[in-house]
């Protein structure tokens, strides 16, 4: 009678082992499944960064041609209208540049002057006066200046 209570129950197990394995293997292939379409996710988030990156590349190709273009145009229309006008041609650029930085210095001397008027130190005042933005600015003008001659001297 034993044997006939565990023959049963042996066999109610084993026929239940191989349902559960296949719920457990079900189980485990989705959680694979869901892995691999994370991964395919983050794959095609890449390829589209380096696609746009692509794109931003020949883009700004194209505007540095078309501007090369441009200034090749001004260069022979400033010649050929003469040395006066190629001079003032050539002389604004510099100008204005004088005049910025002329006037943006006039305004931090003011306000530099201001400060010290109002009772503060000149030394926190001349500290507090130099910002991020300033230095900034600064780097702007030198780059301009300084490394576009530098870049010119290189395509020729």
């Amino acid at each position: 009678m034993i044997e006939t209570l565990l023959g049963s129950l042996l066999g109610g197990v084993f026929r239940i082992v191989p349902e559960v394995m296949k719920l457990w293997d079900a189980k485990n292939e989705r959680e694979h499944e869901l892995k691999m379409l994370s991964k395919e996710m983050e794959f095609a988030q890449i390829k589209g960064e380096i696609s746009m990156r692509e794109q931003e590349t020949v883009l700004m190709g194209k505007e540095l041609d078309a501007m090369t273009e441009a200034l090749k145009e001004q260069g022979e229309t400033a010649r050929a209208s003469g040395w006066f006008i190629s001079a003032i041609s050539a002389a604004v650029r510099p100008l204005i540049t004088y005049w910025f930085v002329t006037l943006y210095s006039i305004v931090k001397l003011a306000s530099i002057l201001m400060a010290i008027d109002a009772g503060a130190e000149w030394k926190e005042v001349l500290v507090s006066s130099w910002t991020e933005d300033d230095m900034a600015l600064l780097m702007m003008i030198l780059t301009f200046w300084f490394v576009g001659r530098v870049w010119d001297r290189t395509k020729h």
